[in-house]
């Protein structure tokens, strides 16, 4: 998988919460890799939660947790803060990621 993922998943984020509704938003940049969409399948759940909004968009909801756990950090001295930390959103499709991880400047 290459790097410029991390960049796409933070526009992501950057277009979800400008629009105001998520639903509306989907990401281009999975590419068929089902760790990204359930990544940003979470990632949408997650910031339409954190809005109000009660739906989930219909394509985040017709994708599948991961058959094995992605801590989405990758640096082995993080999995049990990303354990803890991680929201449902990514816990229920087997992601673990940092609590700062929708955070952006």
């Amino acid at each position: 998988m290459d790097v410029s993922w991390k960049l796409q998943i933070q526009q992501f984020i950057d277009d979800v919460r400008q629009n105001l509704d998520a639903a509306r938003v989907e990401p281009g940049f999975t590419r068929g890799d089902p760790r990204l969409r359930a990544l940003a399948a979470a990632t949408v759940e997650a910031l339409a939660a954190e809005r109000g909004q009660d739906a989930a968009p219909p394509w985040a909801v017709n994708v599948p947790p991961l058959a094995h756990p992605w801590f989405v950090s990758g640096i082995e001295n993080l999995k049990a803060a990303a354990l803890v930390e991680s929201p449902v959103y990514f816990r229920r499709r087997n992601i673990f990621v940092l609590g700062n991880f929708l955070a952006r400047a």
